[in-house]
């Protein structure tokens, strides 16, 4: 794993607090949330544990810090990648990261409920929204009638994997949360089948037809509100008169 510490050929001349947020940011993604102690993170800094504490109060206090800190760095670089023109691939400006451990990390936070996060990925949403919109209209992404929709599922997707990411380097050999990934073999073996989904499909168009008709909303009084059913009739009376004799 690539450290968030700066070269190590060159003066380290973060301030302390930076090296705490830098060291947690490290163990939370190599160790994970639970595991990680105040302890653990002031060892990694090469800091007492009293240090940590007078700076954040909390590991509460340390994560919310860092969890800020990544989503600045990936909004740094979402804007970047935006200034250069329009990208299919919401993780990829992450992985030119100054911070080594990022992709570890989100894997590690991403499940779980805190506001940074859920900014970050709403913001993730709105960069994909945008991006897809200049690709419609430097005409190498087709439009979409839900263009929201589109960027909100495919930025999920992406996600997913991350969050999944020992699945996919078990299965496909290739493990995304590497900052050094490159172009190559591994990353072909996700890259090819995730481009082949986006550019050619997978469902036969007649297929996708009767699948997208069928999800077509019905009118308001068959769904939700629909009015309740009407009561089965009654069964028919059973006479207890006596037959008149002769008739029976």
């Amino acid at each position: 794993m690539r450290s968030t510490r700066p070269d190590d050929r060159a003066p380290d001349d973060r301030t302390p607090r930076a090296r705490i947020r830098d060291a947690a940011i490290d163990c939370f993604a190599e160790l994970g949330i639970a595991a990680t102690t105040v302890r653990k993170v002031a060892a990694a800094a090469g800091v007492s544990t009293g240090l940590v504490i007078h700076y954040f109060g909390s590991m509460d206090g340390l994560r919310a810090e860092c969890d800020d800190f990544i989503a600045a760095d990936i909004r740094q670089r979402r804007t970047e990648a935006l200034s250069t023109g329009p990208g299919a691939d919401p993780l990829a400006a992450m992985r030119d990261s100054k911070v080594g451990s990022l992709m570890r990390y989100l894997a590690r936070v991403l499940a779980e409920d805190s506001a940074s996060v859920n900014t970050l990925v709403d913001e993730m949403v709105a960069d994909a929204e945008e991006c897809l919109q200049r690709g419609v209209e430097n005409g190498t992404l087709r439009p979409s009638i839900d263009p929201r929709g589109q960027a909100a599922v495919l930025t999920i997707w992406s996600l997913g994997a991350l969050v999944l990411h020992r699945h996919l380097e078990r299965i496909l050999g290739v493990d995304i949360t590497d900052p050094d990934l490159a172009p190559g073999p591994a990353l072909t073996a996700y890259a090819g089948p995730a481009l082949e989904i986006l550019s050619q499909g997978v469902l036969m168009e007649s297929f996708a037809r009767t699948v997208r008709e069928s999800l077509v909303a019905s009118p308001v009084d068959d769904v939700g509100t629909a009015s309740p059913a009407s009561p089965a009739p009654p069964p028919p009376r059973t006479s207890t008169k006596k037959p008149v004799k002769g008739l029976a």
